[in-house]
């Protein structure tokens, strides 16, 4: 029985944890707010965003680790733990939200030929790729 309750807590909380930074997609935010901004102007919003978004994907990634290691802990040695995990909506927001004024900014500097162009780090390999990696590893 204590299996099961803790099987059942455990995929409850799975789905309540926080993702990691690369995993939360962009929001729609209107280019209009900023097509008035001169390309010097859309370079210093651009720069202002691009440091937005680096505080805000560490904290995101601090918050998927922290639940990713209470999920552990629930799972393997105290479920208890597993009560304490529920991701940072407020975070995951911010998060999407300055993503989706990157994406503004991108086409609002493609459409005046500013050239600016944020640089995304590669999306982290799903679980899928992973395994397909290790998969093609072994057959080598």
């Amino acid at each position: 029985m204590k299996m099961v309750l803790v099987a059942l807590l455990a995929a409850a909380t799975v789905g309540a944890c926080a993702k990691s930074a690369d995993r939360v997609t962009a929001a729609y935010v209107s280019p209009l707010g900023y097509e008035q901004y001169s390309c010097e102007q859309i370079g210093q919003e651009a720069e202002r965003i691009s440091v937005r978004v680096q505080h805000a994907a560490g904290a995101q990634n601090k918050q998927a680790t922290g639940d990713a290691v209470a999920t552990t802990v629930g799972i393997v040695i105290f479920w208890p733990a597993l009560f304490f995990i529920g991701g940072d909506d407020a975070t995951t927001y911010e998060l999407a939200r300055l993503k989706g004024e990157m994406d503004a900014i991108e086409k609002i500097s493609i459409q005046k030929n500013c050239g600016i162009v944020f640089q995304r780090p590669p999306p982290e390999p799903t679980a899928e790729e992973l395994q397909q990696q290790r998969d093609a590893a072994r057959t080598r």
